[in-house]
């Protein structure tokens, strides 16, 4: 079952599991599976997949290499080499436990290294794309193996050319380098929720520790770090990606709340002019209260964040994605807009 290797705790049998500790042994497993003419499905912390209930007919590599070092260091800066399997919020504490600045926002981020690239990771004012370096990929289409810079990844909002149906040649993180800050910093506060937390204006820098421990806090009250005392915690993070959208797109969303008496939805300005909504902020005024559709519901909306949907134990993932649809639905009535989901949908779909 690949239930247990997501956090969703969702999932039926793959035809076949196998796992890699090292970049050799992923490379050869994913040629042997392509060689038998199989479906691969890469798997890391599990953070990110919804799996469908029939499971998945093909081969799942689980990806378990381990390990990172520093591999150039000058006046300012550090670059870390991270294996793609190792546990992404450990190398966070590890980065910060040295000093090193940069990562320290996306603390508490639960799943693999190898993920943070493709869905170019994000929380609370950072992107992987402000501090990745380059990525060693393996292309299954060309048998390509090697580095590429960051620059050519194609980073957008939660997202890259590795993403989905935008990997055209099969490619397979192995690697990532990242360029931090060696002195003891933090990267600036940019999230005003964040700089709240600290005390802090806009544009600060704090020291790391402080930083993490800032963030560590705000999402263990949202229930966005695993906890298995905390059923909130049992979810794909953020469901829904915010929606960013034209000006008078969210003019129009402004007006409408204004109308109905509700608090405006949080909104970004983005540099190229469009606007950047909370997905969270649009499910609360469209209607869907925490903790929907009730407290005997297998699969319900986070208690303590409307954009987590949590599985409480007993449900399937057909009941999730009917929840999904039911808040992306109640949006789309309310708005106009179509959330989008974050998650990889695994033999099931929206």
């Amino acid at each position: 079952m690949l239930a247990p290797h997501t956090t969703l705790g969702l999932g039926g049998p793959a035809r076949r599991l196998v796992r890699a500790r090292t970049a050799d042994e992923v490379v050869a497993r994913a040629r042997a599976a392509d060689g038998a003419g199989e479906p691969l499905l890469l798997v890391g912390g599990g953070s990110n997949l919804v799996v469908g209930d029939a499971g998945f007919a093909g081969t799942a590599l689980v990806i378990d290499t381990q390990g990172h070092h520093v591999v150039h260091r000058d006046a300012d800066s550090a670059v870390v080499h991270v294996e793609a399997g190792h546990d992404w919020d450990a190398f966070v504490a590890d980065t910060v436990a040295e000093g090193l600045g940069g990562l320290e926002c996306l603390s508490g981020i639960p799943g693999r290294t190898g993920a943070t690239p493709v869905q170019n990771v994000g929380a609370y004012g950072v992107e992987v794309a402000d501090v990745l370096v380059d990525v060693d990929l393996y292309a299954r289409r060309t048998g390509r193996r090697g580095p590429v810079p960051a620059a050519d990844l194609g980073l957008g909002y939660r997202t890259s050319r590795l993403k989905g149906d935008r990997n055209v040649d099969g490619e397979i993180v192995l690697g990532v380098r990242f360029r931090l800050t060696t002195d003891g910093l933090s990267a600036p506060i940019r999230y005003a929720e964040l700089a709240k937390a600290l005390d802090v204006e806009p544009g600060t820098r704090v020291p790391v520790a402080a930083a993490r421990e800032a963030v560590l806090g705000l999402r263990r009250r949202k229930g966005m770090v695993i906890d298995p005392d905390d059923a909130d915690s049992r979810s794909a993070g953020s469901f829904f990606m915010n929606p960013v959208v034209d000006a008078e797109t969210a003019a129009r969303v402004a007006a409408r709340t204004e109308a109905a008496g509700q608090h405006p939805v949080t909104a970004w300005p983005q540099l190229d002019g469009r606007v950047k909504l909370s997905a969270a902020a649009l499910i609360e005024r469209a209607g869907v209260p925490r903790g929907h559709p009730g407290e005997h519901a297998p699969v319900r909306v986070s208690t303590k964040h409307t954009l987590a949907l949590t599985h409480r134990g007993g449900g399937t993932t057909d009941d999730l994605l009917a929840l999904a649809r039911d808040v992306r639905d109640r949006v789309d009535a309310a708005f106009g807009l179509v959330l989008q989901p974050e998650p990889v949908l695994v033999s099931c779909a929206l």
